[in-house]
């Protein structure tokens, strides 16, 4: 009972969290709020059993993807203020959209049309139950990722990587005139 009762006020918190992120005109406060969100839902994996995925939740989304949020939010800001009172925060035709999906998914849980959730055994969300099922069924798209991401780097150093100036401003295999003609 206990369990249900800290669920209850978890969820109230990832609420009220998700409704700072869409209401809050202030972007640093909205990621804050989505800061709020993302620990909830680790505390909800804790209450699951899942000790892992919980973990996950706080080191890789609340810990590097909202620093990373805010890190650019200041960036981009840092140039002044922008006009808050001239842009709508939600379209209404999208507001009435999402109030009526909203609704009809709280409609299919309070008559209870969804089907019951499956059952777990204990060793789900462990570090032992998810690397064994990692390293062992999902090996090769594991290790694909890990190429994938590492190549991704590295495109991203040669990309970002600027070219050193070189002595002469003559264009590639170019003559003098030619490169008077670029000068023009």
């Amino acid at each position: 009972m206990a369990g249900a009762a800290l669920f209850a006020v978890i969820a109230a918190l990832a609420l009220a969290g998700g409704v700072g992120v869409i209401a809050s005109r202030q972007p640093v406060h909205s990621a804050l709020s989505l800061l709020l969100v993302l620990g909830s839902l680790a505390v909800d994996y804790l209450l699951l059993g899942a000790q892992f995925i919980a973990v996950l939740q706080v080191i890789i989304y609340a810990g590097a993807i909202v620093v990373l949020f805010v890190f650019i939010i200041m960036l981009l800001h840092a140039r002044g203020e922008e006009d808050l009172t001239s842009r709508t925060v939600l379209p209404p035709a999208a507001a009435v959209s999402l109030g009526g999906a909203f609704g009809l998914v709280l409609l299919i849980v309070l008559l209870g049309i969804a089907p019951p959730p499956a059952a777990v055994d204990g060793r789900f969300g462990t570090v032992q139950n998810v690397g064994r099922i990692l390293f062992s069924r999902f090996l090769l798209p594991f290790e694909a990722a890990s190429v994938l991401l590492l190549i991704g780097m590295v495109g991203a150093v040669a990309l970002g990587k600027r070219l050193p100036a070189r002595s002469g401003s003559l264009p590639r295999g170019g003559s003098p005139a030619a490169a008077g003609e670029l000068r023009r």
